[in-house]
């Protein structure tokens, strides 16, 4: 897979990779003077509904951004919910996403994971490996510094002459996924919080003040047809478009 940098990417009218941050399932919570963790449960919900009509809209990729590096800051009684409610995803969903021919990966630094943590994901993503329908990749403890500096690392471990795209790109978390089409953030915030710096380069940003858990089809589609409104150029001149990118 190459990068947008290097090689202009094939143009569809429905994104081929969308890439979310799930921003607002706390403050969805408090508006309804409930605990945030209750925000964090309905939201898991949204994403699953979320997946089936990627599905539908004929995505291929989807990847979501679930726990941050920097989430690790939060209250020790909420990160300690949050790590439970991804065990019981994993051991409660995995079995419909291979079902539903799906496939599952998840990226980040699993290091800091509890041990039935680390195992859940590699029992869903050897389960899920050989399924040829929708990839949903979940960032967890997952940095876009991070991600381009152990990338670097193994490229030199590896044995790289020289430090370049192609040198990279293969280490990279999705190296072996198209590069976003598509950038989602809900909850009203207008930056990417280092998620997916190198993957993000030429991709269509889109924000809405739309909390996570109130985000559904219609909102995606409103994306999406933001989406189709704009000239993807990569570098190029407007008058240098394929014609059917012109006219949608």
């Amino acid at each position: 897979m190459r990068s947008s940098t290097q090689a202009v990417p094939e143009h569809t009218t429905i994104p081929r990779h969308i890439a979310i941050i799930m921003d607002g399932n706390g403050r969805w919570a408090k508006k309804r003077l409930l605990p945030r963790v209750m925000g964090h449960k309905k939201g898991l919900e949204t994403l699953e509904a979320l997946t089936a009509s990627c599905v539908r809209l004929g995505v291929e990729y989807l990847t979501v951004f679930a726990f941050s590096t920097e989430n690790w800051r939060r209250p020790v009684d909420e990160v300690g919910f949050l790590m439970n409610l991804f065990l019981q995803s994993l051991q409660k969903r995995v079995d419909k996403l291979h079902k539903n021919n799906l496939r599952l990966k998840v990226i980040g630094d699993r290091s800091r994971f509890a041990p039935e943590i680390i195992a859940g994901i590699s029992h869903a993503e050897t389960l899920t490996a050989a399924n040829t329908g929708l990839t949903l990749t979940i960032a967890a403890d997952y940095g876009g510094r991070w991600d381009i500096l152990q990338a670097v690392n193994q490229a030199i471990a590896a044995g790289a002459r020289e430090i370049t795209e192609a040198s990279v790109l293969p280490y990279l978390s999705l190296g072996a996924a198209p590069e976003p089409d598509l950038f989602i953030r809900t909850g009203g915030e207008t930056r990417i919080s280092n998620f997916l710096l190198w993957q993000l380069a030429y991709t269509e940003l889109y924000f809405t003040d739309k909390l996570w858990p109130d985000f559904g089809e219609p909102e995606l589609m409103q994306a999406i047809q933001s989406y189709q409104t704009r000239e993807r150029r990569f570098g190029r001149t407007s008058e240098q478009l394929p014609a059917e990118q012109q006219r949608s």
